[in-house]
């Protein structure tokens, strides 16, 4: 495996990560970090975190013009009309917290709503338009970090934002190739079509995209913080836009939203702690279930069919459990103490048979929910030891594929992550169940895992988007990083992911060698190796684009890292006494 992820990855990946040694100032692990260091997937973003530290921000600050930075840059991915969740560590207090920014259902929003004339689901107004958007989390997540966290004003950590919304930035390849397979959708609304074709043509590669209505609704979020998006003037577009195009927000809704902070999953794996996302996020509690199952097998020493074979096995059991027990915590009850307590790790461990698959169908229920790939993920360590891992999302390609005129805002379409209409899968195989079904002011269950791992001698901080795949690429990160890897190689590790139903593992292109998949369907598993298409390309050849930032205290040296799968990404790291100058 480490022969593949040299040979098909880790080549370009120094084009988009840092590692770089420092000067140890003592014998012992260092009390600070030597510098600051952030990960993310677009250069732009990388750079404006940076801009902020050396105005004497900190990373929460950071994390601010980091993520607007994204908004503006990553219009496929995430948004201020979109939502995510930040996991902090604030060094001062040493405390970590997890806030939560997910978007929430409309009271209009009920299963109802998007039945078809025949009772089945509407699936253009569950993905498409006004009806397939939760209200906004994003922009009341960049005030709440500023005022309660960061250390300058929230018009600072925003200047890189509207600098770019309003100056523009070249369209990438991904950017331009992801608007082609939306546009038909995209072009059905008028202000969609007035930022994406104002000369009515489609992005191009290259070209400068500009978003002076997107630049102005920034400014009036740094200049009047939570009233300047969720009241006002930009409300009341958003509103009319919405209801333009047939849907229902109210005011109330909007005025109402509010981030949650919640206790992070805790868990020791290996000698490390692992902090990660609670629900509504899946993912803390699946990568609870999958390490503490895989933690008694010294996974190192094994071969390579083997090792896959049991982690797969961890994934299918955790991702059967994901499917019936999670949602939303204000809404439902969660067994989360069960769910990622050893003794249940080791009841699901007794299943697994080392020398055979267990098919999926022995493990009784229903498919389990598969999400959108198009999300984006940063990390940051700050000089004083402060950190941020945040995963941000509008869920499908360029989210509902609606702007509401005269705000630059693409709303997202989360709403297909509930479960619209019970026992019929969404867009991405999602099945209808109770605990995540939707109600006013509910939020929808996600994938994202945004995680620390801490132990004596290093810091890390990693994410990534990808959908239900985000869960098993944070496993194999955390995996990396407990084998002794640094974060250049970690995001470089090539991919396998198994979720239960339907019972088969996928791959990234050349992710193992054809003898470990002989050895796998020997074992019993289906292992779909992805194909040539007919332009030449192969189905499914990446996934992701992990972001994962590393303090060793031992030799007090910073690690950034970028996947290179994104060639837009990049991870920089800084040392102090620069950080002024940068």
């Amino acid at each position: 495996m480490r022969a593949a992820v040299l040979r098909v990855l880790l080549t370009f990946s120094l084009l988009c990560t840092a590692t770089l040694p420092l000067q140890a100032r003592q014998s012992g692990p260092a009390q600070h970090p030597p510098g600051a260091a952030i990960a993310s997937a677009h250069e732009l973003a990388t750079r404006a975190g940076f801009e902020i530290l050396a105005q004497g921000g900190n990373a929460f600050d950071a994390a601010v013009a980091v993520s607007a930075t994204l908004s503006v840059v990553e219009p496929i991915s995430s948004g201020l009309g979109g939502g995510g969740f930040f996991l902090l560590h604030d060094a001062k207090r040493n405390r970590d917290v997890f806030v939560d920014a997910r978007e929430t259902a409309p009271a209009a929003a009920t299963p109802q709503a998007y039945l078809d004339g025949n009772g089945g689901l509407d699936r253009d107004r569950a993905t498409n338009g006004p009806w397939a958007a939760g209200i906004p989390g994003l922009p009341a997540a960049l005030v709440h970090l500023s005022q309660r966290y960061g250390r300058l004003p929230l018009k600072a950590s925003l200047q890189p934002a509207i600098r770019i919304a309003r100056d523009g930035f070249p369209v990438y390849a991904r950017m331009a190739r992801g608007y082609a397979q939306r546009r038909a959708v995209m072009q059905r609304y008028p202000g969609t079509r007035a930022v994406f074709e104002p000369e009515g043509r489609p992005l191009q590669e290259g070209q400068t995209f500009r978003q002076p209505d997107l630049a102005r609704t920034l400014e009036r979020l740094a200049e009047r913080g939570f009233d300047g998006f969720y009241r006002g003037e930009i409300a009341q577009r958003l509103l009319e836009g919405v209801r333009a195009e047939g849907g229902r927000w109210s005011a109330d809704e909007l005025a109402g939203y509010r981030v949650r902070e919640r206790e992070p999953l805790r868990f020791e794996y290996d000698g490390w702690e692992i902090v990660t996302a609670p629900p509504p996020s899946s993912g803390g509690i699946a990568l609870a279930q999958m390490l503490q199952i895989l933690e008694p097998w010294d996974l190192a020493r094994l071969e390579p069919a083997q090792r896959v074979h049991l982690t797969v096995e961890s994934m299918r059991r955790a991702f059967r459990d994901r499917t019936f027990y999670l949602g939303d915590p204000d809404f439902v009850r969660i067994p989360v103490k069960t769910l990622t307590s050893r003794d249940y790790a080791a009841g699901l461990r007794a299943t697994i048979n080392p020398d055979r698959a267990t098919p999926s169908a022995l493990l009784s229920g229903q498919p389990t929910p598969l999400e959108d790939e198009e999300t984006t993920h940063f990390s940051i360590i700050d000089a004083e030891g402060n950190r941020v891992a945040a995963t941000q999302t509008v869920n499908l390609l360029f989210g509902s594929g609606l702007v509401a005129p005269g705000t630059g805002v693409l709303l997202n379409n989360e709403m297909d992550d509930f479960a619209l209409k019970p026992g019929t899968p969404n867009a991405f195989g999602v099945m209808g169940f109770d605990a995540n079904a939707p109600k006013p002011g509910k939020r929808m269950l996600s994938s994202m895992t945004p995680t620390f791992m801490v132990s004596p001698d290093k810091v890390v901080a990693l994410g990534t988007p990808g959908g239900s795949r985000i869960i098993t690429m944070v496993l194999l990160g955390v995996l990396g990083f407990a084998d002794g890897l640094n974060a250049p190689e970690v995001v470089a590790l090539p991919r396998y992911h198994h979720q239960w139903l339907p019972d088969a593992i996928s791959i990234e292109r050349d992710a193992l060698s054809a003898e470990t998949i002989a050895r796998l369907r020997a074992l019993g598993h289906t292992v779909d190796v992805p194909q040539e298409n007919g332009d030449g390309r192969r189905s499914s050849d990446t996934w992701g684009s992990l972001q994962a930032v590393a303090w060793d205290r031992r030799r007090d040296a910073l690690e950034a890292g970028s996947d290179p799968r994104n060639p837009v990404g990049r991870g920089e790291v800084v040392p102090a006494a620069e950080l002024r100058r940068k």
